[in-house]
């Protein structure tokens, strides 16, 4: 069983450890932050090497362990990760890629391998759209086969959209396809500019805002959970809203977010994100394909390599780290803003557009009230 969510110091333990395991992919997605290739790396962290790993996330007391890529259904390996991870009990998910390689027989393996929850990705709610940003055609048409697939072994299942002015037109019908596929779980992820995203056009401040409002009355209407990443000022924006509405007396901070909730989902146990909010080495860490360590993968940042160093150590120690948890060093209307320690803005975003880690978010409205601070 898991232990309470709350009981977690981000200080100490992440709540999530990401693994790109390869960067291998048959696609080309347009905003891919892997830039992925269509070959292994021959740098890749061996298996016994992943399996070390996975033991360090495990001592460390995370919680969730996240194989990704490129499409970990590449590396051979990948079931001997999940089962080891699972026999330690950690809770194992995976992001295949939608290729010929997702295959019922993969899913059947990926479940008894021990597999705790799988996410396929969504970003359009047509083949043409999805396929266009996806870079294959047909795309499409596996992700939906793939979604029945994942229905049929009972995996809890999870759909992940990244917005961005090349698909934020079609929000509405991409909401209605995702409660259409029986998902506990949509994770939407709000462009970064890295990688091969850097040549898409950034939404605006007031755009997100617009999508925040859709995305907080998707919320409330489903009973699965939408969680937002690389947007943490939605955090912001849902506790205003509880504030309007009541359900939150003045002054409080105790509400139960969308992108925060914990739910149990039967056979599958519970699943769900941290009871605080989870930034960018703040409850988060990722480990490339190499063996690099950042604070997350959209925050390039090496700080250590899995190869001499421990996980621990670096998550705990490391000066970039220690400086992502401190609210206080934030700088500009962010280290100003009341909402910092539950907020905090996309550190990845800022470095991405600013070459500085604690800059302001760039794409956030709110006018902060707090006057003391003197950044």
């Amino acid at each position: 069983m898991m232990k309470q969510l709350r009981d977690i110091d981000f200080a100490v333990s992440p709540f999530i450890v990401i693994w790109e395991i390869t960067q291998a992919c048959d696609l080309a997605c347009r905003h891919c932050r892997a830039e992925a290739i269509d070959w292994h790396d021959p740098r890749e962290l061996t298996t016994e090497q992943g399996l070390d790993l996975i033991d360090q996330v495990h001592s460390m007391g995370a919680q969730i362990m996240v194989l990704t890529g490129g499409d970990p259904a590449k590396r051979s390996d990948i079931f001997e990760l999940i089962r080891h991870g699972a026999d330690l009990g950690l809770r194992m998910a995976t992001i295949p890629a939608a290729t010929e390689k997702l295959t019922p027989e993969l899913i059947k393996k990926l479940k008894t391998s021990g597999l705790s929850q799988i996410a396929l990705s969504l970003d359009g709610p047509n083949a043409e759209v999805h396929d266009t940003f996806r870079g294959v055609p047909g795309a499409f048409d596996l992700t939906m086969k793939g979604a029945q697939y994942i229905r049929e072994e009972g995996i809890p299942f999870q759909i992940n959209t990244t917005f961005s002015e090349y698909n934020l037109e079609y929000f509405d019908e991409i909401a209605e396809l995702v409660k259409s596929l029986g998902v506990v779980f949509w994770e939407v992820f709000f462009l970064v500019p890295m990688g091969r995203g850097k040549l898409l056009k950034q939404m605006s401040a007031r755009q997100y805002e617009k999508l925040f409002e859709k995305l907080y009355n998707v919320s409330k209407e489903v009973d699965f959970i939408v969680k937002i990443t690389e947007a943490q000022h939605y955090r912001r924006y849902v506790i205003e809203r509880e504030r309007e509405n009541k359900s939150l007396e003045k002054g409080s901070w105790e509400v139960e977010l969308p992108d925060r909730m914990t739910r149990d989902f039967g056979p599958g146990g519970s699943i769900g994100h941290a009871p605080k909010g989870v930034n960018a080495g703040n409850g988060y860490v990722f480990i490339s394909h190499i063996g690099d360590i950042y604070p997350s993968g959209f925050l390039p940042l090496t700080t250590g390599n899995m190869r001499q160093d421990s996980l621990a150590d670096v998550y705990r120690d490391h000066e970039v780290f220690r400086l992502l948890r401190n609210a206080d060093s934030l700088l500009g209307k962010c280290g100003l803003c009341e909402y910092r320690t539950v907020c905090g803005g996309s550190r990845s975003r800022a470095y991405a557009m600013t070459d500085n880690v604690m800059a302001p978010e760039p794409f956030c409205v709110y006018n902060p009230r707090k006057k003391s601070a003197s950044k």
